[in-house]
């Protein structure tokens, strides 16, 4: 093992329901309803498909104007709440600790904005601790598709076989292992039991009390 890429929301931070509240506002006040089943639905989604999703559901047409507004007062509200509220998952910063320590390449890859990773690393503390990071912004094509991790690959100088990636989502995941790379899935409580995460070489409760040899012993 040589290098760790993480995924942010939803493993690093327990962002969903900054997500699920920035949309509530946003949506509801062009006149979307917004349901808790729907919202989960939107996870693993990139911003844009968000907005797409929402205003498909109620019927809506935007200009493309009126679209990239909704989704950049969406980024704004989850910014906000981020840099007041955001909150390391438990054990992120005792795994990063020992990476670090063992020289190990760490890279970010997340369907998120560009915008929000220096806001969700500084609010938690853990920017130095990255050596590149990969966005939505960065690709034309999001989670699944590969296009994030190949790329994050490429930002960090690693190989995918000596790579281990973090993921919290289905989506997330089949990006990961399409992407040549050894996938291991933090499921939320809610996800936990889905049959699709048995494709990860490992799956975790989270990322607390996890040591670097179990880790390493996955490339054995």
């Amino acid at each position: 093992m040589q290098a760790v890429i993480f995924d942010m929301d939803g493993l690093l931070i327990d962002s969903e329901p900054f997500w699920k509240q920035a949309e509530k506002r946003v949506f509801s006040a062009i006149g979307v309803e917004i349901t808790d089943a729907l919202s989960a639905k939107t996870m693993g989604m990139t911003t844009r498909e968000a907005t797409e999703f929402w205003l498909e559901h109620a019927g809506l047409s935007l200009s493309q104007d009126s679209m990239e507004q909704v989704e950049n007062d969406v980024i704004d509200e989850v910014a906000s709440l981020t840099a007041s509220q955001g909150q390391a998952l438990p054990g992120v910063h005792n795994l990063l600790e020992q990476l670090k320590q063992h020289r190990l390449k760490i890279g970010l890859a997340t369907n998120a904005p560009a915008r929000l990773v220096p806001v969700v690393l500084e609010r938690l503390d853990i920017t130095a601790f990255f050596d590149n990071y990969v966005a939505d912004d960065d690709v034309e094509q999001g989670k699944p598709h590969p296009a994030i991790y190949q790329l994050a690959l490429q930002r960090i100088n690693a190989k995918a076989d000596h790579t281990l990636a973090f993921e919290d989502s289905v989506t997330g995941m089949t990006a990961a292992i399409g992407a040549g790379i050894r996938t291991v899935v933090v499921p939320s409580a809610a996800n936990y039991h889905l049959p699709h995460y048995d494709a990860a070489v490992l799956k975790l409760e989270s990322l607390n009390g996890l040591a670097l040899k179990e880790l390493h012993d996955l490339f054995s």
